[in-house]
């Protein structure tokens, strides 16, 4: 397999994450690449010009992270990631972490093409009042829950959108605002998927 990202990007880091956990680190070949260069290997596998992208072994090419996560898990089902006894509860966690990584990221490349004007944009402060109410409802929904012994997607595409929030958007200050929430965070960035992948 093939696997077109870059060093910073939530989505790609997501995938990553999926690799390591799925023990197919060792199958995957990484292009690391500039998606807004139009290099011409990642548009052929994706005509958006988008990372994550991934080439399988059959050659189909697959674009956006969760559904290549959903693919890895199906195509490799050893340490499943979406478990079926709870696969509404880890689709719902996935889906507020998604939603809190496209506010974020968002946030971010309009800072880049418009500076800090992106921000008072009516688009700018909708994606921030988003970005205020994930976090709330997950600071309800997850700063009292147990730890598991397994990973699940929900905790990976929450806990990463939460590292690139903070990565991206310090100003936000979510741990502070929100201890319980950073408490369930500290337990899923110790995993050692989290700690090779790091944003620097």
């Amino acid at each position: 397999m093939h696997l077109y990202l870059n060093a910073t990007s939530p989505y790609a880091r997501l995938v990553r994450i999926v690799l390591l956990e799925k023990g197919l680190v060792e199958a995957v070949k990484l292009h690391w690449c500039d998606p807004w260069a139009d290099d011409p290997e990642l548009l052929e596998a994706n005509p958006a010009g988008r990372i994550p992208a991934l080439i399988t072994t059959e050659g189909t090419t697959l674009s956006e992270s969760l559904l290549i996560a959903l693919y890895l898990d199906h195509a490799y089902p050893q340490r499943p990631l979406f478990p079926a006894d709870r696969l509404a509860e880890v689709l719902h966690l996935a889906g507020l972490g998604q939603n809190l990584m496209d506010a974020a990221f968002n946030s971010v490349i309009a800072r880049k093409h418009r500076g800090d004007e992106a921000d008072s944009s009516v688009l700018g402060k909708r994606r921030h009042r988003a970005i205020k109410r994930i976090l709330e409802q997950l600071n309800c929904e997850l700063g009292n829950s147990p730890t598991n012994d397994t990973l699940s997607l929900g905790d990976i595409a929450t806990a990463g959108a939460l590292d690139y929030l903070a990565f991206r958007l310090p100003e936000v200050a979510w741990e502070e605002a929100y201890p319980g929430l950073a408490a369930w965070h500290g337990w899923v960035i110790g995993w050692t998927s989290f700690r090779e992948t790091a944003f620097v």
